[in-house]
């Protein structure tokens, strides 16, 4: 056999008779920090039903996010842990339509040793160390609402009390986390979704609690929308819905 056709046969014999393998079309993205691991298997579910996608997903504080977008970053997807900034790209004509992908509800985290004794939610005050999410991270602009209702139920002053402890505010939940587990801070308040077995929960009373929505949606200037919008369709369908669920998160009204 002449040597050319001999290299054509053995390339289509590896290549299953295929001419040329498909690129995988990448789909970037921008994820709040508390679904990191949430998201990651929802990346694993879409791309075993969509062989030819690769979902590139980036975490950070959504209000980080929200400024990349403004300012040109190329990506696809926007899923954000709040509203807000959220509502603040669809106004500006960067973000489409968004739905929701689920909720999260707040506690506060201490020390496996709990140091100061925060046994209780009206107990924060004890805690000398205090680390909250800065004021435009939506974990941190939660905790300052909690914080503001407190007075009427816990006692006049108590948010103020809490608020003059703060010796650090964290651009993410996962750094808020990460200072209560390394024992640099007494007690925190995060999403319930991010407590693991380095810290402990100190439940926050329901009437205080808020329900931090996380919105989904494609942005305008998507390179790749077909797909994009492929993905935000499994992240919000049943099957999205569920591993969501599994990993802690309110799927339902």
């Amino acid at each position: 056999m002449p040597l050319l056709p001999a290299v054509l046969t053995l390339l289509l014999a590896c290549s299953g008779g295929r001419h040329v393998r498909e690129e995988r079309v990448p789909v970037v993205v921008l994820a709040a920090s508390s679904l990191t691991e949430a998201m990651g298997a929802l990346e694993a579910g879409f791309e075993k039903e969509h062989a030819n996608v690769d979902v590139q997903v980036s975490f950070a504080g959504s209000q980080v996010l929200r400024r990349q977008i403004e300012q040109g970053v190329t990506a696809d997807v926007f899923a954000s842990a709040n509203e807000p900034h959220m509502e603040a790209l669809v106004q500006a004509g960067l973000a489409g339509k968004p739905q929701t992908l689920a909720s999260n509800e707040l506690v506060v985290i201490v020390p496996t040793d709990d140091p100061a004794g925060v046994t209780s939610f009206d107990r924060l005050d004890r805690a000398r160390r205090v680390v909250l999410g800065t004021e435009n991270v939506p974990v941190g602009a939660y905790a300052r609402q909690i914080l503001a209702g407190a007075d009427a139920t816990v006692g006049d002053g108590f948010g103020a009390r809490v608020l003059g402890n703060v010796v650090s505010e964290e651009s993410n939940v996962r750094l808020v986390r990460t200072k209560v587990a390394l024992g640099e801070a007494d007690a925190a308040i995060v999403y319930r979704t991010d407590v693991d077995a380095t810290v402990r929960v100190v439940p926050i009373p329901e009437a205080l609690n808020q329900r931090a929505r996380y919105p989904i949606a494609l942005l305008r200037a998507a390179p790749h929308a077909h797909q994009a919008e492929r993905f935000v369709e499994y992240a919000t369908s049943a099957e999205g819905r569920a591993i969501l669920g599994a990993h802690g998160f309110v799927t339902g009204p």
